[in-house]
């Protein structure tokens, strides 16, 4: 089995991409480590900074990947987008539906961009799920924003889905997708 290196301090985003990558015979290795991430308004900037900090500071050899990810909200120009993880852990979900409080506009989608590091370079895969922002929370599965996103093609959450549902759906899994297509490739 190949095995892949994806830096990330998420276990769930691990997990995810743990699953995922057994359709494509690859093994993810988990290196969960300290490193710095700029902040700024474009996830793909995000993502190649943080690989190039990585590269700079010797903190992992070999090729290896990274995933910045965002939800991004029609009605309130786009907020949190690249700021969703300092706004979770301030506000929340709860936070989130309370300015969304007698709005129409609902429509929202996940952005996920990976960032994969190798000998040529670093190479950047985009994935995005259209949705919309419920006015409850639901669900119990899932992490972050899941319990109030809706995906346009189903009538629940992604917490409302197992991991395996989700992954058919979610915007990590269509980034995950093209990597491990082109790491598969390569080898």
């Amino acid at each position: 089995m190949k095995k892949l290196n994806f830096i990330t301090h998420n276990k769930n985003k691990y997990l995810e991409a743990k699953i995922l990558a057994q359709e494509y015979n690859i093994d993810i290795n988990w290196i969960n480590v300290e490193y710095d991430e700029i902040q700024h308004y474009n996830l793909d900037v995000i993502a190649k900074k943080s690989c190039e900090i990585i590269q700079e500071k010797k903190i992992v050899e070999g090729e290896y990947f990274v995933e910045d990810a965002g939800l991004f909200i029609e009605s309130l120009n786009s907020f949190p987008g690249p700021f969703s993880a300092y706004c979770y852990s301030t506000i929340g979900n709860q936070g989130i539906l309370n300015l969304m409080t007698n709005e129409n506009n609902r429509k929202a989608y996940f952005k996920s961009v990976i960032a994969y590091t190798f000998e040529e370079g670093i190479t950047l895969f985009t994935g995005i799920t259209n949705g919309e922002i419920t006015n409850e929370m639901r669900g119990e599965k899932g992490f972050g924003f899941d319990p109030i996103f809706l995906h346009l093609d189903s009538d629940r959450t992604f917490a409302e889905m197992s991991l395996k549902e989700k992954n058919l759906y979610s915007h990590r899994q269509k980034s995950l997708r093209k990597m491990f297509a082109l790491f598969s490739l390569r080898l």
